[in-house]
């Protein structure tokens, strides 16, 4: 099995980035949606098309995406000379994966008490969660690709 991790190294960091760049996409747009949506007014037009909207997006973007990302991680793991295991960054940037993989489950159990017209919080709210997953991209990046201990 090492052997064809490392024979498909590129391919697996590949697909695991593009993953990531999808499951970012999601994380940064649907709290975006739900600034909107925590405006509309319960069974309105508009607040049945950011139903439709949210649910596409966490099930036919953010879920798949999120899948990839985690089974791809895995693999990029266990291809030896990959990761160092006695260096802290891997540990951080765990750590960071770790909170976004939180996150999404909150904007999955939201986007369900929107389903049922109930509105969680305020669109002030989802404007200021909005930010935390760049901050968390940010991290990790930086963990990444300086590995700085």
């Amino acid at each position: 099995m090492s052997d064809f991790l490392v024979a498909a190294y590129p391919w697996i960091k590949a697909l695991h980035l593009v993953g990531v760049i999808a499951w970012m996409a999601g994380l940064l747009y649907l709290p975006r949606l739900f600034v909107y949506h925590a405006d509309a007014q319960p069974g309105s037009d508009k607040a049945e098309t950011f139903k439709i909207m949210e649910r596409r997006l966490l099930r036919g973007i953010m879920n798949p995406a999120l899948v990839a990302v985690v089974v791809l991680g895995a693999l990029l793991a266990e291809t030896p000379g990959v990761v160092d295991w006695r260096q802290g960054w891997i540990w951080a940037k765990l750590v960071l994966v770790g909170a976004l993989l939180g996150f999404h489950f909150c904007l999955a159990r939201w986007r369900k008490q929107f389903a049922a017209d109930a509105m969680p919080h305020t669109a002030r709210f989802y404007r200021a969660v909005n930010e935390l997953p760049m901050l968390a991209l940010i991290a990790i990046v930086i963990l990444v690709v300086v590995k700085p201990f």
